[in-house]
């Protein structure tokens, strides 16, 4: 019986050595499938690709034997780890397997050696129903004890192998076979400075003499002159032309009398002129003698030209320049400003002859809001042969944008569906047979200002056609590398060559103190005095005709535009000695006669500025300008004129002595004003 129970024993010692073999095989098999489908599922997911430099067999020669390796120490853990936890929920338990410490346990009885070959195996068959987890985790589990036991173990035969084939992997083939650029390391490089790129029409203009006395060019010399205009210039006393006027006029000329048509030959399209040049360099003579010229001989009457300027008063003086040169031909000259009433400009614009449309002018000039509407609301307005688009004082137009008078106009030439003429404009397209073989009226621009913006963002809305700009400022970018946007210098301007600027330091009580000095002790007259609302411009006439000794009036929006020419006419013919007036005045208009400009309000923008003393030493002729500064503006405004080109502003100090004569009457006559407002303000109530 004894025999018969050994032998079952034995059998059974058989079989659990056979399972267990077996579940090793298994567990190494699974270990293997689970890490390389992990391997196969990021790398696919990542779309790892083939490095070159490392061949395909050789990679993957050490991802195995890093597998293999992987697997050996999976399996060890699973052998001798302290715990191991099961699901409840599978109804397997925890089990605690010992490691063997001492030979001498040998002996013990088979009941302890089944139960021990039972928790082998469950431990096994945990480990196979766990999901492989990653090497650093389990070393977490085990604790350093574990760590350290783990590591005093040798490994011997084909393990050993591996595992010295393994760590002599270098780490950038590990990191190549994933794709992945490892973070980190980053060094601190110079960031690359981003140079300022103008197109190429900005970058390198054509440069006009800032010389208006020894670069003047003889009428006689430009060529394409009529003999009728010729005459009309010497009649005006006008031999010479300033160096803007001797470069543009020739410029449009041949544009716009190429093969003597109006129309170019198959599909041509002159190139649009932009004009940068000082106040009082002749930019009006500038365009309105080549245009003159251009249309003189045209055979039906109908919008050709067309002038828009930001202020009635500008719309004035070049319809009345435009006019006095169209004199002898029969070209017609009409503005549309809102000086009339719209039913009134309607008829002079068109009129019906025999159920047809007749135009009854050639040359437009106009406001853009009055423009507008003539558009929309005026079906005799026609500018489907229209070939000049003048645009003056071009920055500032640009700043309308926001009326969208422009994409008005070019919807007005372009885009008539009824208009059934041969020759008429078209909207420029591709140089194509189909689009070249009907003749066409091109369209082209002409800008002019003082203070034209070099941003290409803004220029780019006004749609120019291979612009050609004529400047008189020397960019620094048309002859030296271009400036980093970080040191990108501030526009520069043109300012009067023959104009001496000053500037007055002094307290806000002493401004007005300041301005009778330079009229009743200075002697300057006729003074130009600008101010920045029209408030303030009516309480200073009242205190300087309250104060008496001096003709004074007032320029602003509070007069109608008819009381504005008049004050105008009378400050030309000596009338008055002191005009004060607001930013209305500043742009564009040439008064006659004007010596002195005086900032009685310091301006903000440097643009207003130049404007503003734009008004003297105009045509070459000399000027004085003056700025009166509180001393929180010195600092700033200096700062302001050097860095947009002056030639020099000096400082002007007048002495508390001066104005000490001055000051009893002074504050009287500030009794007397606010008396005058009070009353003003009543009779407003």
């Amino acid at each position: 019986m004894r025999k018969k129970s050994l032998s079952v024993h034995c059998q059974n010692l058989a079989v659990t050595a056979a399972a267990l073999s077996a579940t090793k095989r298994l567990y190494r098999t699974k270990v293997y499938v689970l890490v390389a489908m992990s391997l196969f599922s990021v790398n696919r997911y990542l779309g790892d690709e083939y490095d070159g430099s490392i061949s395909k067999d050789s990679k993957s020669l050490l991802l195995l034997a890093k597998l293999h390796l992987k697997a050996k120490r999976k399996q060890r853990q699973g052998l001798t780890g302290p715990r191991i936890k099961c699901s409840r929920r599978y109804g397997i338990h925890f089990v605690e397997k010992k490691r063997k410490a001492d030979n001498d346990r040998n002996h013990d009885s088979q009941s302890t050696t089944k139960k021990k070959s039972k928790a082998v195996i469950l431990n096994v068959c945990n480990n196979m129903q766990e999901p492989v987890e990653d090497e650093d985790n389990m070393r977490k589990k085990r604790g350093d004890e574990t760590q350290m036991n783990e590591q005093s173990e040798t490994v011997t035969g084909r393990d050993a192998e591996v595992e010295r084939a393994a760590e002599d992997i270098p780490n950038e083939t590990l990191n190549c076979s994933s794709g992945f650029t490892v973070i980190g390391g980053f060094e601190s490089k110079p960031v690359k400075k981003v140079h300022r790129v103008l197109p190429h029409w900005l970058a390198q203009p054509d440069i006009i003499s800032r010389d208006m006395k020894c670069k003047m060019v003889p009428c006689s010399q430009i060529e394409g002159l009529s003999v009728s205009l010729l005459k009309k210039l010497n009649s005006d006393g006008i031999q010479n032309l300033f160096p803007v006027q001797s470069e543009v006029i020739p410029a449009i000329l041949k544009s716009g009398l190429q093969h003597g048509l109006l129309i170019g030959q198959a599909g041509y399209r002159p190139r649009d002129v932009c004009v940068s040049a000082p106040t009082g360099s002749g930019k009006t003579l500038a365009f309105v003698i080549p245009i003159i010229q251009v249309l003189m001989k045209r055979a039906v009457c109908e919008i050709r030209a067309l002038a828009l300027l930001p202020t009635k008063e500008l719309a004035q003086q070049v319809c009345k320049v435009f006019t006095s040169y169209a004199e002898g031909t029969t070209l017609r000259v009409v503005m549309v400003a809102g000086q009339k009433s719209f039913a009134a400009e309607r008829a002079s614009l068109s009129e019906q002859r025999g159920g047809m449309r007749q135009s009854l002018a050639d040359i437009v000039v106009a406001t853009p809001g009055r423009l507008v509407d003539h558009i929309n609301k005026n079906p005799g307005f026609c500018l489907d042969h229209l070939r000049f688009l003048i645009i003056d004082e071009a920055d500032k137009m640009i700043d309308s944008m926001c009326q969208s008078w422009l994409n008005q106009v070019e919807k007005a030439v372009y885009g008539s569906a009824e208009n059934k003429s041969i020759i008429r404009g078209k909207t420029p397209l591709c140089a194509t047979a189909a689009c070249l073989s009907p003749p066409q009226i091109p369209l082209q621009k002409l800008l002019f200002s003082a203070t034209l913006t070099q941003n290409p963002e803004k220029l780019q809305q006004l749609g120019l056609h291979q612009p050609r700009l004529f400047s008189s400022v020397n960019h620094p970018s048309s002859h030296c590398p271009q400036p980093s946007i970080d040191n990108q210098k501030p526009e520069q301007f043109d300012f009067p060559p023959n104009l001496s600027e000053f500037y007055v330091p002094s307290a806000l009580s002493k401004k007005p103190l300041i301005l009778l000095h330079f009229i009743l002790s200075m002697k300057l007259s006729p003074i130009l005095c600008f101010v920045n609302s029209r408030d303030t411009a009516h309480r200073l006439c009242l205190l300087v005709k309250l104060f008496g000794g001096v003709q004074v009036a007032e320029f602003s929006s509070r007069l109608s535009p008819g009381g504005r020419k008049k004050k105008l006419k009378e400050f030309e013919q000596g009338k008055i000695n002191l005009l004060i007036s607001t930013d209305a005045a500043a742009r564009g208009i040439d008064i006659s006669g004007v010596k002195c400009v005086v900032n009685y309000d310091a301006p903000q923008y440097i643009r207003t500025y130049i404007h503003r003393i734009g008004r003297t030493a105009r045509a070459g002729k000399p000027g004085l300008a003056f700025t009166i500064l509180l001393g929180v503006q010195e600092k700033n405004f200096l700062q302001m004129v050097t860095k947009a080109g002056s030639f020099g502003i000096q400082k002007h100090v007048i002495k508390p002595a001066k104005l000490r004569c001055m000051e009893g009457r002074y504050e009287q006559t500030l009794q007397e004003l606010a008396g005058v407002i009070k009353e003003e303000n009543a009779n407003v109530k």
